[in-house]
């Protein structure tokens, strides 16, 4: 079998919601990504075979398939085809594995896998995304579905992880805050290899460049947290507020897998290789505890344990996600996003997937890292799990 390696990965800096990015159409941004990879890896240019993009709401700005829209849209050649899925969250990170997978099975030889989401001009409650625009109701849902499972808002099922793995509000308060400083440091370290500077308009409404995630804030006002009300619960029950869950955000982000002899062979260095690549399925309901059974999986698969990772990466979709994972892992908590996460860079759902994992290889060669486990809770009760290593 051919060896899947990783190349090269870029992401635009992530955007707020309604914020730098207003006026960008996805496609255009995910078009941004993929001009990126064109022109830093040209000899893989005549043998790129496909790309692979992550979108969640996959309708307006984002249907009819965006990843041959944004092929059509960038420097790329009309000969590469693309292909849009949909795996919610975990979508661009599923992106990444049916890349790698198809180069091992030696159906191609270079693939650009990542995604896209505008959460700020595709929101993801609408009458052509299944809901209301309240984010609360499951409308367009089978109801016999609804006969079988109970589901419900992620924000509750957030909520009643905190309850099971008894986290209290002063705690999720605390690891927001704590995401926000080490983004924040890593920002102003200017580490991160992976983030492309991008044009996008200010509060003002006048261009400016973006170098950095909009979300991440220097500084925060700890009575403010406090004081903000749960999303959904009442101040006497609730714990989950906006602020200690995943920013709202726009971005894209694409990561070139290639087949290791060939990419030698055209003079590019592999940066990292697969040990690991794993989808699970979890409690609807409870529906992002996932991360738990995929870290043993994945750990399993590639026979390594934490002791062997020097880097882990989970979507911080809300901080009792990553709290609760640390209940049950808790000599890993301490190699646990050292660069903050969603909850201060945002979370452009179909994009974060293939970010991160950026942000992973990115963090492992800036610290002299070997081993990175990539995790990320997907709705509906799922998760999906990756094991790199640097070569």
């Amino acid at each position: 079998m051919s060896e899947a390696v990783i190349i090269d990965a870029v992401r635009t800096p992530f955007g707020r919601r309604m914020g730098a990015y207003r006026n960008v159409r996805p496609d255009a941004l995910l078009a941004g990504v993929l001009c990126a990879v064109w022109a830093r890896n040209e000899p893989a240019r005549d043998k790129m075979d496909d790309v692979i993009a992550g979108c969640v709401s996959q309708a307006g700005e984002q249907g009819a398939n965006i990843a041959r829209l944004a092929v059509m849209l960038s420097d790329l050649p009309a000969s590469v085809p693309g292909v849009s899925l949909n795996r919610m969250c975990g979508s661009s990170q599923q992106a990444v594995h049916f890349a790698a997978q198809a180069i091992a099975a030696g159906d191609a030889r270079y693939i650009v896998a990542g995604g896209v989401e505008s959460m700020s001009r595709v929101p993801m409650f609408t009458d052509l995304t299944l809901g209301r625009d309240d984010f609360r109701g499951f409308d367009g849902l089978n109801p016999d579905l609804l006969e079988r499972y109970p589901l419900i808002h992620q924000v509750e099922s957030a909520e009643r992880i905190a309850e099971r793995w008894t986290i209290s509000r002063a705690e999720l308060d605390a690891y927001a805050k704590e995401s926000h400083r080490r983004a924040d440091q890593a920002a102003h370290g200017k580490r991160h290899a992976e983030v492309l500077p991008m044009a996008g308009l200010g509060a003002d409404g006048k261009e400016c460049f973006m170098t950095r995630d909009e979300g991440i804030r220097s500084s925060i006002d700890d009575s403010k947290m406090a004081a903000m009300a749960p999303v959904f619960r009442s101040p006497e029950t609730g714990r989950v507020t906006a602020a200690n869950a995943s920013q709202i955000a726009d971005g894209a982000a694409a990561v070139l897998i290639a087949d290791r002899d060939t990419a030698v062979a055209d003079g590019l260095r592999p940066r990292a290789r697969f040990l690991a690549r794993q989808a699970v399925g979890s409690d609807p309901v409870m529906q992002l505890t996932g991360v738990i059974p995929a870290t043993h999986l994945a750990l399993s698969r590639a026979g390594l344990s934490l002791d062997d990772l020097n880097w882990i990466e989970i979507n911080e979709a809300f901080a009792s996600v990553v709290l609760a994972w640390g209940r049950e892992f808790p000599a890993g908590m301490d190699k646990v996003n050292p660069w903050g996460g969603a909850i201060a860079h945002g979370h452009p759902l179909g994009a974060t997937g293939a970010a991160l994992m950026g942000k992973m290889l990115a963090g492992l060669e800036a610290t002299g890292g070997e081993i990175g486990m990539q995790l990320m809770c997907i709705g509906h009760g799922m998760a999906t799990a990756t094991i790199i290593q640097r070569i």
